[in-house]
């Protein structure tokens, strides 16, 4: 049961578009308390008591209540909050990886992720930033042979220039990093 309780929600503001994941407990919270609305797979909204009567399919999830079992919501909407999330990704190493598919930007290996590092196209020695447009993902041979160097005096050359991810790479990275599921199609592809 507790596997099920910390699997993804994706939750959406009052207007479907996509804010956020949750995990099944805190959708179940908002849901019990009326501040969601639970959606099924044709897109129909339910509150706390009318989901709790849905009937269970073979492949839905599920947790055990008292008088039976409740099916688990794999998407929430939100009654009252209709603000649109901010576009801009947080610059952090999984988001650098993501967006960089774990993969060496100077020789396209796809090496495990012990052997990934983040590189500076221009060091930081020589005034380089932590910015999306100076940082690619790089394995550790490269980033050694690389050094201080840009990547034309090292000779090497970057697979694609990198750039700021938009909200489409947003909702391409919360589609990679939780695991979605089938429901959510329409929804991260309208966001």
């Amino acid at each position: 049961m507790t596997d099920v309780v910390c699997k993804p929600v994706l939750v959406l503001n009052r207007v479907f578009t996509p804010i956020h994941v949750a995990s099944v407990k805190r959708a179940l919270v908002l849901l019990y308390s009326d501040a969601a609305k639970a959606i099924d797979h044709d897109g129909n909204d339910y509150d706390f008591q009318q989901w709790r009567s849905q009937p269970i399919n073979e492949n839905d999830e599920t947790l055990p209540i008292v008088g039976g079992a409740l099916k688990v919501p794999r998407i929430i909407q939100l009654a009252r909050y209709d603000r649109h999330p901010r576009t801009a990704v947080r610059l952090t190493r999984q988001n650098l990886m993501l967006r960089d598919d774990y993969q060496c930007q100077y020789c396209g290996k796809k090496p495990a992720l012990r052997e990934l590092n983040i590189d500076h196209v221009v060091a930081r020695c020589r005034g380089g930033q932590d910015t999306w447009e100076n940082l690619v993902t790089a394995c550790k041979p490269c980033n050694i042979r690389k050094g201080w160097r840009t990547p034309e005096e090292a000779n090497m050359r970057l697979s694609r220039r990198p750039v700021r991810p938009s909200w489409s790479m947003a909702t391409q990275i919360l589609m990679r990093s939780h695991a979605p599921y089938r429901e959510w199609e329409p929804f991260l592809v309208a966001g």
